[in-house]
């Protein structure tokens, strides 16, 4: 299949093959490919919904319901993905394939620093100076353990890992691919016959479904997070739910939940899949999705306000930007 090519694929299972006969290789003698997925519809609509909700789900206890719309969102997509996956796009397109390593990694760094200088020039002409991290109560192994890390530390162990993953995994980082696996089989203990779905009838997707989340890497990776997640609160003192969720606020967990499932299904992964991990791969598709996320992000800014009026800015200090 020709980098480029423009196709009607019929099935998952087309857009599957492709991505592994376009970045098949070996680390360490292990088969490993990247996450390159399709330059479509799909990915500039599912981009666009998951970047408003970006702005909507999340947020303590609010978390707890998004997580939960996540999946169901994420279910109601695999009924009919077929559908959107045989709208008109191009076949995965591959950067490092198409280039070659060193020049695809010259045009990637190109990109960030060009991203990098428009984010300084805006946030400085809106706000006269850029946003300073905040200083740390605590040093050394101490803030180790109760944050906040510096972003450079961030960054470095987020590439370490993603390495990792790829090392024991065969491929890059996922996330919501497991989402859509818990709501499935939770589906099915109520009676519903998710098995007959024509997504769950893809080779990959029935073996995930049969199977026990145990052996689902995305699972326990997803699980690993959110104990990491929870660890991290608890020792830097910050573990406090609060349960007393607005009614706008919940409306806006319930939303955002199921449209970020559902628009993450759609654009091939969320912003680890098809951004960080889509990116890292060389796959054109995951600079498509941040284009098209960052324009529903900034529509989602403009939502917070109805969903929660305690953001509202007073006029006083709208800056005209």
């Amino acid at each position: 299949m020709a980098t480029g090519e423009y196709i009607s694929v019929k099935s998952q299972v087309d857009i599957e093959k492709a991505d592994l006969d376009m970045e098949a290789r070996e680390l360490f003698s292990n088969p490993v490919k990247g996450n390159v997925g399709p330059v479509s519809i799909s990915v500039m609509i599912g981009a666009f919904i998951f970047g408003i909700d970006m702005q909507l789900g999340g947020g303590s206890a609010r978390m707890i319901v998004t997580l939960l719309f996540f999946c169901l969102g994420s279910l109601i997509a695999t009924t009919h993905l077929d559908w959107w996956f045989n709208l008109p796009h191009l076949a995965p397109i591959s950067i490092v394939s198409s280039l070659g390593v060193i020049p695809a990694l010259i045009v990637s760094f190109v990109l960030f620093a060009a991203i990098a200088f428009a984010t300084i020039f805006f946030e400085k002409k809106c706000h006269a100076s850029l946003e300073v991290e905040p200083i740390a109560e605590t040093q050394g192994f101490k803030r180790f353990l109760r944050g906040p890390w510096p972003l450079v530390w961030g960054g470095i162990i987020l590439t370490l890992l993603n390495f990792a993953t790829l090392t024991l995994a065969g491929r890059p980082w996922d996330v919501t691919s497991a989402l859509a696996v818990w709501a499935a089989k939770s589906a099915s203990l109520i009676g519903v016959d998710v098995a007959s779905w024509v997504y769950w009838q893809q080779p990959a997707n029935a073996k995930a479904l049969s199977e026990s989340l145990w052996f689902d890497i995305t699972s326990m990776m997803n699980f690993g997070i959110m104990l990491g997640a929870l660890l991290a609160d608890s020792l830097a003192g910050k573990f406090a739910p609060n349960f007393n969720i607005p009614k706008r606020s919940l409306i806006a967990a319930i939303v955002g939940g199921l449209l970020l499932g559902y628009g993450a299904h759609l654009a091939y992964g969320c912003n680890i899949g098809a951004y960080f991990s889509g990116i890292a791969s060389g796959s054109l598709h995951g600079w498509l999705w941040l284009i098209f996320a960052f324009i529903g992000n900034s529509l989602g800014v403009k939502l917070r306000p109805f969903f929660f009026p305690g953001e509202r800015p007073q006029p006083e200090k709208l800056t005209g930007c």
